[in-house]
């Protein structure tokens, strides 16, 4: 009975407060709330990077909701498989789009005295996770330039003589779905650079566009592919 009630008032105060607040102001407090979310679950995991590499853990929670981009960003799925893959990675890090993740692999990569490159196309987004990384003085090495075509497929422009000779691991998160050959542009332009052993991570396996880039790589690279993860599933691809 006790508990009836109060299920009843919370939803009595939770009505009144969607009622009586306007959105503008429903938005400015959900903001600052996500804000202290994401900076008290940043702080839980600059101690324990490790704690946080399995689905459904609580910081790795938090951190979603905090970063605001629920509709666009990495799930907590793909998000440990990074951070398990980045732990124990003896080599440099390279991300294919920039998010919540760059700040979690750059806290790893500075810690473990790795290079952490990221390639971005959005300007405006750049700056946003740019700014965060200043904030928590991470070094990871942010390239933004405009999608570039190559004309089977448009990916990113990428100063291959500045950067490693070679990467460890690959987090491809971009470009987006609708770009032309979506995220198929990462071997032929990178291949050299993705030694035996490297691990490349691919966001969305439930998608049938990515499947069909995975069946790609695996013909070009000669490696079978493996689909983990359940709720938001995600490829994983070993260079021989």
């Amino acid at each position: 009975m006790k508990s009836d009630l109060t299920s009843k008032t919370l939803g009595f105060l939770r009505e009144t407060y969607f009622k009586s607040v306007p959105p503008q102001i429903r938005s400015f407090l959900r903001g600052k709330h996500r804000k202290v979310v994401f900076r008290q679950a940043m702080e839980q995991f600059l101690k324990d990077p490790g704690a946080c590499a399995y689905p459904g853990n609580p910081v790795l929670i938090d951190l979603i909701y905090g970063w605001g981009n629920e509709a666009w960003s990495a799930r907590d799925e793909y998000l440990a498989g990074c951070i398990s893959h980045a732990l124990t990675s003896h080599g440099a890090i390279l991300e294919c789009g920039s998010g919540l993740s760059t700040i979690l692999l750059g806290v790893i990569a500075k810690r473990q005295g790795q290079c952490h490159w990221v390639l971005e196309h959005k300007a405006a987004w750049s700056n946003k996770v740019q700014s965060y990384l200043h904030q928590y003085e991470l070094d990871s090495a942010i390239v933004t330039n405009p999608l570039k075509d190559y004309g089977d497929f448009c990916w990113y422009d990428v100063p291959l003589d500045k950067m490693p000779d070679s990467f460890s691991l690959v987090v491809c998160d971009g470009p987006p779905r609708r770009t032309k050959g979506g995220r198929y542009g990462l071997i032929p332009v990178m291949r050299k650079q993705l030694k035996p052993g490297c691990v490349i991570l691919l966001d969305d396996a439930g998608r049938k566009e990515e499947l069909e880039i995975a069946k790609r790589w695996e013909v070009e690279l000669g490696v079978p592919f493996t689909i983990q993860g359940t709720y938001k599933p995600y490829i994983n691809m070993v260079v021989a």
